[in-house]
């Protein structure tokens, strides 16, 4: 490999599960704080405008560790136990070119200890069912797979678990965390990051992956995070004059449903919950951004912050992700030491992270790649966007300023002027104004799918009632 003109630097890579694009301070979020991340936003680069291609936790990352969008890694919904094998992946690329590479935390691939290319992980996924049951092969079962469940079992006794606390992986009960909050899985991910700066070869620069599971449910963060929005009257969900508060009727008192709690006082515990989870993780984000000072390597490290996708939290009477709405999909995206200062409008999406890394690293993305550096403005007119999933499986056409969504069991239509409505109140798609501009976007998506294996789009219409999958078959790669 040839000689590098520059030195390269250090790459920290900070993401979080489930985290909303406006729950930052620096996006105007009215009750949430995130002290340490806003300081990271206005000392570098905030991306307003960043989305997640497909709104669930296994497509999502498939999108930022291969640079691909949906159509070309094949992960169109969620689906556990599907393998990862794809030649081109972002801790391999960065290896290539000369980092130590190491994950901590979340990766959420299969099989779970499948190191994509990184030299090292230290895992924990959380909470995923179908590694935990009876007849998972025990090299695949949490309890051995995973390091943080190791260590806490060790740390406090065999029968010890993130469930102590009572609340489902998917649940918007909230109760705070019951033991010390060393043992709290979002400090794990922190002291684990903390203590490879401490280890790390000083001698090549390294690509650090710190990956946190929360603010996904369970919403238990320490009491102290609980106890900033115990007592704040918090800023209700907003419900558009389109939400279906029949289905929240139907399934409001499922503790895992997805619209959420019909009972009031539980939503806002879930918010509250939620918020402190969020305050948790900047603050161990904190702790991280400290040690880098104090190893002298801040200034030397480039750090991208991220969410694989949003949470609806009581959005329209809906909850958790996979709809089409802001609170899914849109993500934060901070850059910092990356060359770039203040607010970027481009639109922008988890497949850009990976030529973004490659081109700070002075090296040259492979062609295969559908991401675009977050370097440089870039021309996207729109984002199509997309999860698969009985009645609420979608596709989406977003703008900067508008979106156009379609559901493809049913052919729904909605329109959302994002410019004048942000948060979604009026859905558009019969008002005559809207029209011809709804006639472009549709057609857009007419485009994108026209050549999917589902039978979605025949190149002049949309296709409704198509039987969905969440992994295509035909552009696996």
């Amino acid at each position: 490999m040839a000689a590098k003109s520059k030195k390269q630097p250090n790459i920290l890579l900070i993401m979080t599960d489930q985290m909303r694009g406006d729950c930052l301070g620096i996006a105007g979020h009215p009750d949430v704080k995130t002290p340490y991340l806003d300081q990271l936003a206005s000392q570098g680069a905030w991306f307003p405008n960043a989305y997640t291609a497909v709104p669930s936790c296994i497509a999502a990352r498939c999108g930022l560790l291969t640079g691909l969008s949906p159509e070309h890694h094949g992960r169109v919904g969620y689906q556990d136990r599907v393998p990862w094998e794809y030649p081109v992946t972002l801790p391999g690329e960065l290896a290539k070119a000369g980092y130590y590479t190491k994950c901590v935390g979340k990766m959420h691939v299969h099989p779970p200890r499948n190191l994509l290319g990184f030299h090292h992980i230290e895992l924990h996924d959380g909470y995923l069912g179908t590694y935990r049951r009876s007849d998972t092969p025990v090299y695949e079962h949490q309890a051995v797979a995973d390091d943080y469940f190791h260590w806490l079992k060790s740390s406090l006794g065999i029968d010890r678990d993130v469930t102590d606390t009572g609340i489902e992986v998917n649940s918007w009960l909230a109760r705070p965390w019951p033991y010390e909050e060393k043992y709290h899985p979002t400090n794990w991910v922190a002291d684990r990051t903390i203590d490879f700066f401490r280890s790390r070869d000083r001698g090549k620069p390294f690509f650090l992956m710190a990956s946190f599971v929360r603010p996904h449910p369970p919403f238990d963060a320490p009491q102290c995070f609980f106890d900033l929005y115990r007592d704040k009257e918090l800023t209700p969900p907003p419900v558009g004059d389109w939400a279906d508060e029949g289905r929240l009727k139907r399934s409001g008192r499922v503790v895992d449903s997805d619209t959420g709690p019909i009972d009031l006082e539980l939503l806002r515990q879930a918010q509250v919950g939620y918020y402190a989870c969020i305050s948790h993780v900047d603050n161990q984000i904190g702790r991280i951004l400290m040690a880098l000072s104090e190893e002298g390597i801040l200034q030397d490290t480039v750090i991208l912050f991220c969410s694989d996708h949003g949470e609806l939290l009581g959005d329209h009477h809906t909850y958790r992700k996979i709809r089409p709405y802001q609170g899914s999909i849109r993500v934060p995206m901070i850059l910092y030491n990356g060359g770039l200062r203040g607010m970027q409008d481009n639109l922008v999406e988890l497949r850009d992270v990976l030529p973004t890394f490659l081109e700070l690293a002075g090296e040259t993305a492979p062609d295969c790649l559908d991401g675009l550096s977050m370097l440089h403005p870039n021309n996207r007119e729109y984002l199509h966007c997309e999860h698969s999933g009985g009645d609420i499986g979608n596709q989406v056409i977003v703008t900067k300023t508008d979106k156009y969504c379609w559901f493809t069991e049913n052919g729904r239509e909605q329109y959302f002027d994002l410019a004048g409505d942000p948060r979604e109140m009026h859905d558009g798609i019969r008002d005559a104004a809207n029209q011809a501009r709804i006639s472009v976007l549709r057609g857009l998506l007419v485009r994108e799918l026209a050549e999917r294996e589902e039978g979605y789009s025949d190149g002049t219409r949309l296709i409704p009632g198509r039987p969905q999958r969440a992994v295509l078959q035909r552009n696996l790669r």
